[in-house]
């Protein structure tokens, strides 16, 4: 897709590039928070489970949207995040100690395995992180005085300066504490993007030797974007834990971090909105099949690996046709009627050249 010059670099370094922006935003925020009053409890829980995935997202989005670098193994550093809040919590930490120190030690973690596996490039990392997140299945059962092995662990309730929060009989202040995780992480997100080191990662993602043509260190920018991505994850993983009541060695499993990677492709690779587009598809997906499969065939008619196949078309279909995901699409939609009636199709052709030293990452 054709883009014009910058004239300004204001939309850059603005949190909101202007006020319209601002007020959609904080109309959103608004309905967010007046949510509880208008559904009920079932859809409160599907919409937490949204947020607890864009959440995820946003982590992987950092790493492989906004860095370029592919990783199949994030659901290891999704067990790690839940795995250490439940063990601090048990060791007599408050969870508003334990939750952050939770996502710091996944993102330290994520960051000293990334400086061996950040050696590799395209498919090679790839297949080192897939290996990840298979170790991370056998690491869990060897360590049950640790983790509870097979038979898992249940996740110490939530108190907050002396208020209780539980998924399952208070899934309004769940909600809330979700919605307010979500928020911190998608603003320093936000901020990240507009820092020096948030320019850097995209240096990296574009071309590595333009890069390091203009400064910048390559293995170090990787294993922060590493770090931080997995500290993401791991506040993610926690959130995880709470919401499914109960977790062990294959809570978080490769699916998951296969689903996490189709997640944000769907939505729009580099973006923000696009982990949000792609975890609504993901969340609610199933919930549709579910009722279409019942009103066609009737519920109790299983059809094995339904949810899997549809997820693969939708990648397929995505990737062949709009490579950019849902926000991509949008992003073309706005595009032309802004310009109606001078807009045309070809303003919105791929690009299908590469720059000759990216040809073989």
């Amino acid at each position: 897709m054709r883009i014009l010059f910058k004239t300004s670099y204001n939309d850059d370094i603005r949190l909101f590039p202007d006020r319209w922006t601002l007020a959609v935003y904080a109309a959103l925020l608004a309905l967010a928070v007046l949510l509880p009053m208008l559904l009920d409890e079932f859809y409160i829980g599907e919409v937490t489970n949204v947020l607890i995935w864009a959440v995820a997202g946003l982590g992987l989005m950092l790493l492989t949207g906004q860095t370029g670098q592919v990783s199949l193994g994030h659901a290891a550093f999704l067990a790690i995040g839940c795995y250490t809040n439940t063990i601090l919590i048990e060791a007599g930490l408050p969870f508003i100690v334990a939750f952050p120190l939770a996502g710091v030690i996944t993102g330290i973690v994520g960051g000293i395995i990334a400086i061996p596996a950040l050696r590799l490039h395209g498919i090679y990392l790839a297949i080192a992180t897939i290996a990840l997140s298979i170790l991370a299945d056998d690491i869990i059962v060897l360590l049950d005085p640790w983790t509870g092995g097979v038979s898992g662990k249940f996740p110490a309730v939530i108190t907050i300066f002396g208020l209780e929060i539980e998924r399952w009989t208070m899934p309004v202040r769940f909600y809330y504490l979700v919605l307010v995780v979500t928020m911190i992480c998608t603003l320093f997100y936000r901020n990240l993007l507009r820092a020096p080191l948030g320019r850097a990662f995209a240096a990296v993602r574009d071309s590595e030797v333009s890069a390091t043509a203009m400064g910048v260190h390559i293995a170090r920018t990787k294993v922060k974007a590493f770090g931080l991505s997995c500290m993401i994850t791991g506040w993610a993983g926690t959130l995880m834990g709470y919401y499914a009541g109960a977790f062990n060695n294959e809570t978080f499993s490769l699916v998951i971090s296969i689903t996490l990677l189709m997640m944000i492709v769907i939505g729009g690779l580099g973006s923000i909105h696009g982990a949000f587009f792609g975890a609504v598809v993901v969340a609610f997906l199933p919930q549709a099949l579910s009722i279409a499969k019942g009103a066609m065939i009737g519920g109790s008619v299983a059809i094995p690996g339904l949810e899997t196949g549809v997820f693969g078309l939708i990648l397929i279909l995505f990737i062949l046709f709009e490579p950019m995901g849902l926000y991509g699409r949008w992003l073309k939609i706005r595009t032309w009627f802004e310009l109606f009636p001078f807009a045309r199709k070809d303003m919105f052709r791929r690009q299908k050249s590469y720059l000759k030293t990216e040809r073989l990452r």
